[in-house]
């Protein structure tokens, strides 16, 4: 897929003309990260957004005792550091790649120099933005008032809608994730995840096997959300 392609797959981006991606497609610089390599650190100096082309990230948040919380997993057409592009502060989160990922990288003051002459493309990144602060928002909510059950649930549903494969025996294949990352995912413990991961099983909503979640049935599985 040409960087045109991909940029067109970015929300804030996918308004533009075909001449303005081919030129901000110029702007654009490959990077490649090996397995649980760190992309940049909370705290760090943020100057470029970064977009996925290959593999996948994880967004997550880290404290002193070790203890981390996956805010977001992201592949192929994700985005990722919007922010750094706006202001220069320091990274919010940290982003770890978690297999072999190559990313693009678009600089702060590229960007900056781009946006001065097409301010439509301000519109496209108001509303990533706007969808931050709902992603956010809902975290809080789930974290408030779901239970460990439901933030299962909720989860197992996001991740079906956003990176979810059709199965060859019907249903929607996730990716493959470790009990901790899933529990991370969920902000409850690897126990907990473990047994409503089997409590669904057993209901005949999901199939685990071998790390992978297939979901079989969606629609009940969302009614442990609403």
């Amino acid at each position: 897929m040409s960087y045109e392609s991909l940029l067109a797959q970015i929300p804030m981006f996918e308004h533009l003309a075909q001449e303005d991606l081919t030129h901000l497609s110029g702007l654009l610089q490959q990077r490649r990260y090996s397995k649980n390599e760190v992309i940049f650190h909370q705290g760090d100096v943020g100057t470029a957004l970064f977009m996925v082309r290959r593999g996948e990230v994880a967004i997550r948040l880290s404290s002193t005792e070790g203890k981390e919380v996956i805010l977001a997993l992201l592949g192929r057409g994700d985005a990722f550091g919007e922010l750094a592009l706006l202001d220069g502060e320091p990274r919010s989160t940290d982003a770890v790649a978690r297999d072999e990922t190559h990313l693009l990288s678009l600089h702060q003051e590229d960007f900056r120099r781009f946006l001065s002459e097409r301010p439509q493309v301000a519109m496209g990144l108001l509303a990533v933005l706007s969808r931050m602060v709902r992603r956010v928002t809902q975290l809080v909510h789930d974290s408030a008032f779901l239970d460990a059950r439901a933030r299962l649930a909720r989860v197992l549903l996001d991740l079906a809608r956003t990176q979810g494969q059709p199965a060859s025996e019907g249903g929607i294949v996730i990716p493959k994730l470790t009990q901790a990352d899933l529990a991370n995912l969920c902000g409850v413990t690897r126990e907990s995840a473990n047994k409503w991961l089997r409590f669904y099983n057993r209901e005949g909503l999901l199939t685990y096997e071998n790390g992978q979640i297939t979901i079989v049935d969606p629609e009940r599985l969302r009614r442990d959300v609403d």
